[in-house]
């Protein structure tokens, strides 16, 4: 989700999800791991993947590698994943078994001069090589190498290329029980953020508004009840709306509030559950202002036209970046002469994490030209924020399924900002007039 877990949260937001090897996930790198990712690679026209980290510095190299944080690893390792062949690792002298989950030859190095010719002996011959590197850093995401270990490779003579398509193909396609797992974190949410926002309601006919806070504790105990997991609420009440990374609480929801909630979870805390990110609005009132009213409208049909890009370009068989959705939600709210109040971008990967390692729908903070992928998720969640009055947010799970059709999760997109406390239509009484 755009916004950050409310402070109430942030410690237990702060704790990463079991990516790499977890108890029903044995650690290592398995044969039929390796075997998609050098098919990737030769696909990619690439000679290999080199790994390189210190002290956790690449996190993508711990999951795609499997690895947990068993063990000492508190000197620089190397691995190399050839696109055919046998994988090769640099290990320090002290620490030979960093690896060991990881098939393929062991080198050792102690001084960095060993270091170099061993490194350059598993690269010989290597003439285009994946890193976790971005030009010009446009997908941060996907830059751990620092520039110094850059120079070192270059210097022993491949072309680096950047990762950032292998890793969305390694970490970010998912298989049709992952998929499973993700509809059904999106229903849940849903039906929570529903529960809440009646909560809300139903304090204020009882005369005692809460607040974020209370709506807080409402909806995660709503959460762990269901079993949700790695996540939580955000709650944001008129001008803390208009704040996307909101950790406010102390706002309150009164008569006539607007009400935006952001929930985020899985399912379980195994290796496979995807996670769920939704976020809707919602009026506490009796009549939704006309001005609410018009700027929903505006976002609405700003996530209407990515979506519809996306239908469009896959019903053609027609490949679609995160840049090109992007840009379609972004063009609807610049027509209305609101570019400005559109802060960030129109979506994320979603994967384990909230925020996973594939295609995000992004031309605006960063140029994300990769490619949508078959059995993929994200978020499209574009936002208009008037700073000290209010903002919307309409954020929706789609998933491309395998044979490209597009599924939007979490139940129907709303339409409009419903008045939660709009008189109710009287019975009809059944008889003609």
């Amino acid at each position: 989700m755009i916004a950050l877990i409310s402070l109430l949260l942030a410690a237990q937001a702060a704790q990463p999800a079991p990516l790499a090897a977890g108890p029903d996930q044995p650690e290592g790198l398995p044969p039929e791991r390796l075997q998609r990712i050098q098919a990737a690679l030769q696909e990619e026209k690439l000679d290999g993947w080199l790994f390189f980290d210190f002290r956790g510095s690449d996190p993508i190299a711990t999951r795609v590698l499997g690895l947990s944080s068993r063990g000492p690893r508190s000197r620089r390792w190397y691995c190399y994943l050839p696109a055919r062949g046998t994988p090769q690792k640099l290990l320090h002298a002290i620490e030979p078994h960093s690896l060991d989950g990881v098939p393929g030859q062991i080198s050792t190095y102690a001084s960095w001069r060993v270091r170099d010719r061993e490194l350059g002996r598993i690269l010989r011959g290597a003439r285009r090589v994946a890193m976790q590197y971005s030009p010009r850093n446009e997908i941060p995401t996907v830059a751990k190498v620092d520039a110094g270990t850059l120079e070192l490779v270059r210097s022993l003579g491949p072309e680096i290329v950047s990762s950032a398509e292998i890793v969305a193909r390694i970490e970010s396609v998912l298989t049709p029980e992952e998929l499973a797992t993700q509809a059904k974190a999106a229903e849940i949410i849903a039906r929570l953020q529903e529960a809440t926002a009646q909560e809300a309601a139903r304090r204020i006919r009882d005369g005692h508004p809460a607040t974020e806070r209370e709506l807080q504790e409402f909806a995660s105990q709503q959460m762990q009840e269901a079993g949700l997991v790695d996540g939580g609420p955000l709650v944001a009440v008129d001008a803390h709306a208009a704040d996307p990374h909101s950790t406010a609480s102390d706002g309150v929801a009164g008569r006539n509030s607007l009400l935006l909630l952001d929930f985020t979870g899985r399912i379980d805390n195994g290796p496979h559950a995807i996670q769920g990110d939704l976020t809707r609005v919602y009026f506490l009132g009796e009549q939704t202002p006309d001005e609410i009213a018009r700027i929903a409208r505006i976002v609405f049909a700003a996530r209407d036209a990515a979506i519809d890009l996306l239908r469009q370009r896959l019903e053609a068989k027609r490949p679609v970046t995160g840049a090109e959705v992007d840009d379609a939600a972004r063009s609807v709210i610049a027509r209305a002469g609101l570019a400005d109040a559109f802060i960030h971008r129109t979506g994320h990967s979603i994967g384990l994490r909230a925020h996973g390692d594939g295609v995000n729908n992004d031309d605006f903070e960063t140029h994300d030209a990769r490619r949508h992928l078959e059995s993929t998720c994200f978020s499209i969640e574009p936002g208009i924020y008037l700073p000290h009055r209010f903002g919307i947010r309409s954020e929706v799970d789609a998933c491309i399924l395998p044979g490209g059709k597009l599924e939007i999760r979490g139940g129907e997109a709303q339409r409009e900002v419903p008045a939660l406390l709009a008189p109710e239509m009287p019975a009809h009484s059944g008889r003609t007039p």
